[in-house]
């Protein structure tokens, strides 16, 4: 099943900057070979539902073998049946609304 996720990963007990451990889950993400786009607060991921949750794991484990001792995450999956959508498509859909 095709997935869209919106990923937000935190590790917890590290300190202050976090941008090590985003930086290593984009790694992660991108040698997964799944679509995806950062954004100021996460990641958007899309692809096959287990490739998509096992890059999410592999972030997990990835950020706890650089020293975090917690890593929390918040995860929002969509799917569809009735067609194929792209992370692209649902912001083209709305850009087009919003054009002048």
């Amino acid at each position: 099943m095709h997935v869209i996720a919106d990923f937000g990963l935190i590790p917890l007990g590290v300190g202050v900057s976090l941008s090590k451990y985003v930086a290593a889950c984009e790694r992660v993400i991108k040698e997964a070979g799944l679509e995806h786009k950062l954004h100021a607060y996460g990641t958007n991921i899309e692809g096959e539902w287990e490739d998509v949750l096992s890059a999410i794991r592999r972030c997990h484990e990835v950020v706890h073998e650089m020293g975090a001792p917690r890593v929390s995450t918040v995860v929002k999956l969509g799917t569809r049946t009735d067609r194929s959508q792209s992370m692209n498509d649902k912001i083209r859909s709305v850009e087009e609304k919003t054009a002048d």
